[in-house]
């Protein structure tokens, strides 16, 4: 079921289903949320299903100014419209910064935090980087050149060779995405602060999702940030890239599962 927000700190849209305890997915970049269809139909009967499009992102208009901060003040809007007090936050690389924001925001509020293919590091500098050049190359030449680009390197190399139909379904979902939010995407990552010290603090779970062949958010890079949360929840992913969603959807649908009965212990 769609709804709309609209209120005076957030607009925007976001899906709904089922019933239980509340789980909210929260899409990446160039992504909508739809990009959780996989798992949602499954998780929906068992839980209550929250995933929004973030503001720029599918049927949510962009506002301004917009920073992982601001997209965590959405969600936690929704949850309160929802009349919700606690539920387990999951994001999926550009969301999991997103419930990262939302965890050191709103820690009691927190079920349990999880992080799919995603990480509490800021950004280094050779990543800002390439981000600003990435920036420069939508700003001339508009998104279709810069998805075309960076959609075949979210996946592994044997997705790419056996499922080649998932890169191009992708690659279609980020042309729905306006450039301005693409841009408005990549500074608000750009300006993130280092998180790591959420994660030392989480007095709930926190599950880990990691592709080893994951280009995006490489695995050697978050391993040594599952000993930091009290209680971690560690899935590495053989031949998946940064697309687990996609790329091994019903074993991320079982992760989740197994999460959020772990987050209830």
């Amino acid at each position: 079921m769609w709804k709309e927000i609209n209120s005076q700190n957030a607009i925007g849209a976001y899906q709904v289903t089922g019933e239980g305890v509340p789980l909210v997915l929260i899409h990446g970049f160039p992504e909508n949320s739809t990009v959780w269809a996989r798992q949602q139909s499954n998780l929906r009967e068992h839980y209550c299903v929250i995933i929004p499009d973030l503001p720029g992102s599918g049927n949510s208009p962009l506002t301004y100014p917009l920073s992982i901060d601001s997209m965590a003040d959405f969600v936690h809007a929704i949850l309160l419209a929802e009349g919700i007090d606690k539920a387990v936050i999951a994001g999926h690389s550009m969301g999991g910064y997103v419930a990262l924001a939302f965890a050191e925001k709103y820690p009691d509020q927190v079920l349990g935090l999880g992080l799919v293919h995603s990480t509490a590091a800021a950004d280094t500098e050779e990543k800002k980087e390439a981000r600003r050049k990435s920036i420069k190359l939508m700003e001339q030449y508009g998104s279709e050149a810069f998805i075309r680009q960076t959609v075949p390197n979210m996946f592994s190399p044997v997705t790419k060779t056996k499922q080649p139909a998932l890169i191009e379904e992708l690659v279609q979902m980020g042309m729905l995405c306006r450039v301005e939010a693409l841009i408005a995407y990549y500074e608000a990552m750009i300006h993130r602060p280092d998180r790591k010290a959420v994660l030392q603090k989480a007095n709930t779970p926190v599950l880990f999702v990691m592709g080893k062949d994951d280009n995006a958010v490489p695995m050697d890079s978050v391993l040594p940030q599952v000993t930091l949360p009290t209680r971690s929840s560690i899935h590495i992913l053989e031949n998946t890239g940064h697309m687990g969603m996609w790329e091994k959807a019903e074993v991320i649908t079982l992760v989740l599962r197994q999460f959020v009965e772990f987050c209830q212990l």
